[in-house]
């Protein structure tokens, strides 16, 4: 299938980027709601405290993309709702834990997160690591127990989720390289390309490569997707970065500028407003450009990316 006949596919598919980006997250967020609901402890199971912690982060709402680029690659594949789901919860668990440790004091410290104040401000310092730390424990029993999944997919699905959370090709990493280039003069174009890669867009890649895996695609295929979703990691923290800039808290869900203030090394910081848009959009036709080669219509991978691009939050 040729480039052209690729994006007609796609568009007839579809029901334009916007909309066919924004329907196919709505039913994502739903199902996965409803099975992280099922899947985490109530708020009056010991330790309560805990427990409320975990609910107050997880539940709290936020876009489930990860999550939802599971059931997306996984779908475009043919793979069964039902055997994504646990693996899109897995990603949702570990996103989360990176996202209540990153708000702590010693982290990137902050106060607001998904329209609230974030878990170590609700619940104190203690019990947020505890909640972190249990969130990403929950992950892997997750997957582990998936009774969808046949035993060689489930390690492989733990293997590749493992691999992007931590080091030295993950998101620990990428966490570690953003706090070490804070307030640092000279960080360079290919430094902060890394820092993206390793922090937001590993786990983005492989949510998106665990969906193709568990829909057992072929090697090229598993490829294609693989750069589709680097190119997508990236467009999604370049428009973070833009957004902290130029958005406000209530659309945001946290606090603006704080970027700025910690001296964080950013894409507007580092090549100005423009530029970044600009890098923005050659990250999103770099992604839809991947997908050409899947020789198959995929709407809804290519309506992310551009929904990506256009988001105001």
């Amino acid at each position: 299938m040729t480039r052209a006949s690729s994006e007609a596919a796609d568009s007839a598919a579809g029901s334009g980027a916007g909309a066919g980006a924004r329907e196919f997250l709505a039913r994502a967020r739903r199902l996965v709601d409803a099975r992280l609901d099922e899947l985490v402890p109530a708020e009056t199971c010991e330790p309560a405290a805990v427990h409320a912690a975990i609910r107050w982060s997880l539940l709290a709402g936020g876009k489930r993309l990860r999550p939802a680029l599971v059931l997306a690659a996984g779908e475009t594949f043919g793979a069964r709702e039902e055997e994504l789901l646990s693996t899109a919860c897995a990603f949702e668990f570990v996103h989360t834990y990176s996202l209540v440790h990153d708000d702590l004091p010693a982290m990137d410290d902050d106060e607001l997160r998904r329209g609230r104040p974030t878990c170590h401000v609700r619940f104190g310092e203690a019990t947020a690591i505890l909640a972190g730390d249990a969130l990403q424990s929950l992950a892997f029993q997750t997957v582990a127990e998936d009774s969808a999944l046949d035993a060689g997919t489930r390690v492989r699905v733990v293997a590749e989720l493992a691999r992007a959370a931590g080091t030295p090709a993950g998101m620990v990493a990428g966490q570690a390289y953003d706090l070490a280039a804070e307030a640092r003069d000279g960080v360079t174009a290919a430094e902060l390309e890394s820092i993206h890669r390793h922090k937001t867009g590993a786990l983005i890649a492989a949510a998106a490569r665990c969906g193709a895996l568990i829909a057992r695609a072929t090697a090229r295929e598993l490829e294609a997707v693989t750069k589709y979703a680097a190119q997508l990691g990236l467009l999604f923290q370049i428009t973070d970065d833009l957004l902290d800039v130029t958005a406000t808290a209530d659309a945001l869900g946290k606090t603006p500028g704080k970027d700025a203030r910690a001296q964080k090394a950013t894409s507007p910081s580092l090549h100005g407003l423009a530029a970044a848009r600009a890098r923005a959009r050659a990250a999103c036709d770099e992604a839809c450009a991947a997908l050409d080669a899947l020789g198959r219509p995929a709407p809804v991978l290519r309506s992310l990316a551009r929904l990506t691009l256009e988001r105001r939050a």
